[in-house]
């Protein structure tokens, strides 16, 4: 390891591996290729991890990655160059500076590295480019695993509308997701932030097969 690598967190790996295996076997009980969920550039684009690693982490090889300084430059150049205004240019960094609340100078020390951000600095920019908490920070392995959960939600959508909406959603969810077996290891895991993760996860699968009203 190098002064500029860390070492992927284990729990954050082992949570993509699930949702690998979960989005392929939605993906092959509805008949989508996988080379449509997995679309590494997509899943770059929407994760913020460069595509060579996401082709790494999803071929299960290790991927070491850059400190919280430069994941932060890696993924503000990436929203520089795939969040666009409206007549396909590139925002300057007076209206980043503008949008999000800091001064022109902040703003272009942060773009060139020559100001570690700040979690405020973070939150700002993320709210301007309209991307998720922690997409400038979070670990390589746990923002592609965000990225596929939602990769996820539309495919448990897709199958909802194909089978039609059951009877009892709980029910249903029961039988197809395990989600017994899930709650039983989530009581394992050893952290409240843990349970929490895995009990937003049921928040959102629940709400994904919910009878629509009529």
């Amino acid at each position: 390891m190098t002064d500029d690598l860390e070492v992927p967190d284990a729990t954050a790996t082992a949570s993509l591996s699930a949702v690998v295996t979960r989005v392929t076997a939605l993906a092959d009980r509805l008949g989508v290729p996988h080379a449509e969920v997995f679309d590494t550039g997509r899943l770059s684009v929407a994760s913020g991890v460069p595509e060579s690693v996401v082709k790494a982490l999803l071929s299960g090889r290790p991927a070491g990655e850059p400190d919280v300084q430069a994941r932060f430059l890696q993924r503000l150049d990436l929203l520089r160059r795939t969040r666009l205004k409206p007549n396909g240019r590139k925002y300057t960094q007076q209206e980043i500076a503008d949008g999000a609340g800091m001064s022109r100078q902040q703003a272009g020390a942060l773009i060139n590295g020559d100001r570690r951000p700040t979690m405020e600095h973070c939150d700002a920019l993320q709210r301007f480019f309209r991307v998720h908490a922690g997409f400038l920070t979070a670990e390589d392995p746990e923002a592609l695993a965000g990225a596929l959960q939602h990769t996820e939600q539309e495919l448990l959508q897709r199958l909802a509308e194909r089978e039609g909406a059951p009877d009892d959603p709980l029910e249903r969810l029961l039988q197809d997701h395990g989600v017994r077996g899930i709650a039983w290891r989530a009581a394992q895991l050893p952290t409240d932030q843990h349970r929490d993760k895995v009990a937003e996860w049921l928040d959102m699968l629940l709400e994904s097969v919910k009878r629509p009203e009529t």
